[in-house]
């Protein structure tokens, strides 16, 4: 692990300076709108708005890298996404915040997309779920040390907005003093929604679900504990620990997942969801000792949907298509991520702040019952189910290649469908007989030029 570490260090501090920008900068907006007495609702879109640019940026970060390289696009998007911060203190009007974090949340995925590539390429097969790990921690580590900013500096200020900044300003000096080569330009992988909403329906409930309930949380969370009466310093606690909560529990459900049947476990952490969050749903002010408890237990449990859900999905998917099944995952994701903080903005602002938890409560139980085990035909299932779990971070730190760096899909996989899409053309009598699809490889034009080196790249060549 330590040579590891010591060989990724420059993109994991990357990482981390990103995760502690963008998880202050999440939190300091809901904060500083409910100081000024703006609606939920507006709190809400601006998260909303955060997510659909992480959506856009899955299809437009892949042809800006493909067309300048890896390192102009990431020193161009962490530039873009610097002065898009700066820009929420140059202007107060709300509509112009919402295309901002747009360009936020678009510049991000980019950036998520150039670290997570430039990680598949210089680790050996053998060390992916390590260098992963360092991954998942790093980011997980820059979320919860961006709410303890908010402990730090309680004053909302435009101070923070140049924090902000300023850590997107860090994140571009190992990417740009790197003596490394950059990894080949990526295509996007094929999607194919018809083909995985057959297949794996249960897997995208739950991802849908825990986007809903996951990106309603980081928008409107901070502002539901100011509306508890907590402090700044209480907020950036009360975040951090929550956050922490997601990281700490990843372990023990590897464990859980390896050994227990995963439908039944999703079915099981969404009813305690449920639970957890009835207290907090149901009181319209909570005691500072019961706010923290709840809504840790509450993180423990939500944060745990988005991973099962992955591995339940690879366990019925074979491998040559998963890394167009991470992609539809993600956007998955980055659509219930989208709704949900509008509409739980919009219930926090007609009936309270304390709807949110209701919210998280009520989608726990849709997807208690729509989660059925014994609906579970294991007609699909791969040979070697259940695979082994791998520890995922949630979304807000991950790109649609985070599949490349997933141990349990084959490097080679990876570059036939990055790097050579495939185009799938099903056959209507096979797929109403056997629910699969046949896919035919098209000729495919040779990679594009390497604008930073002058030369052809293939996936693997830029191995240092």
């Amino acid at each position: 692990m330590r040579q590891i570490w010591k060989s990724f260090r420059g993109l994991y501090f990357a990482s981390l300076m990103m995760l502690i920008g963008s998880g202050l900068l999440s939190t300091y907006l809901g904060l500083r709108l409910a100081a000024d007495n703006v609606d939920s609702l507006w709190v809400g879109a601006l998260m909303a708005a955060n997510y659909f640019g992480l959506v856009l940026g899955g299809k437009i970060g892949h042809r800006l890298i493909a067309r300048v390289g890896h390192i102009r696009a990431y020193s161009a998007c962490a530039g873009i996404v610097g002065a898009a911060v700066l820009g929420h203190g140059l202007i107060d009007w709300l509509p112009a915040w919402l295309f901002l974090r747009v360009i936020v949340g678009l510049g991000m995925m980019c950036q998520y997309m150039v670290i997570e590539s430039w990680l598949n390429e210089q680790a050996d097969a053998k060390q992916r779920g390590l260098v992963f790990s360092g991954y998942m921690i790093a980011s997980y580590l820059g979320l919860v040390l961006g709410q303890l900013i908010l402990v730090m500096h309680p004053s909302l200020g435009l101070e923070l907005l140049m924090l902000v900044a300023l850590c997107f300003a860090l994140c571009l000096v190992p990417v740009a003093l790197t003596r490394r080569i950059h990894p080949a330009p990526l295509h996007p992988a094929p999607m194919e929604p018809r083909f995985f909403i057959k297949r794996v329906p249960q897997s995208l409930s739950t991802v849908l679900g825990a986007g809903l309930i996951v990106g309603s949380f980081y928008g409107l969370a901070p502002l539901y504990a100011s509306q508890q009466g907590l402090s700044t310093e209480q907020v950036g606690l009360f975040m951090g620990s929550c956050i922490f909560a997601g990281l700490l529990v990843q372990w023990p459900l590897g464990w859980l997942s390896d050994r227990y049947d995963r439908a039944l476990l999703i079915r099981s952490f969404a009813f305690s969801l449920a639970l957890a969050a009835l207290p907090l749903a149901i009181m319209p002010q909570v005691p500072l000792e019961v706010l923290f408890i709840a809504g840790f237990l509450c993180s423990l449990v939500q944060f745990c949907l988005y991973p099962l859900a992955v591995a339940f999905s690879n366990d019925h998917v074979e491998g040559d298509r998963r890394v167009s099944l991470t992609a539809m995952l993600l956007v998955t994701y980055g659509v219930g991520a989208s709704i949900g903080p509008l509409v739980a903005g919009v219930l926090m602002k007609l009936f309270g702040s304390q709807m949110l938890y209701a919210f998280f409560s009520f989608f726990a139980l849709i997807l208690v019952w729509r989660i059925r085990p014994k609906a579970v035909t294991n007609l699909h299932q791969v040979d070697d189910a259940p695979l082994h779990h791998v520890a995922m971070p949630d979304s807000m730190s991950s790109s649609p290649l985070v599949a490349a760096l997933d141990p349990r899909v084959d490097e080679q996989v990876v570059q036939d469908q990055m790097c050579n899409p495939v185009s799938s053309e099903p056959d209507a009598e096979t797929e109403t007989e056997t629910e699969t699809e046949t896919e035919t490889k098209p000729e495919s034009d040779p990679p594009p030029e390497d604008p930073d080196s002058g030369r052809e790249q293939s996936f693997t060549e830029a191995r240092p």
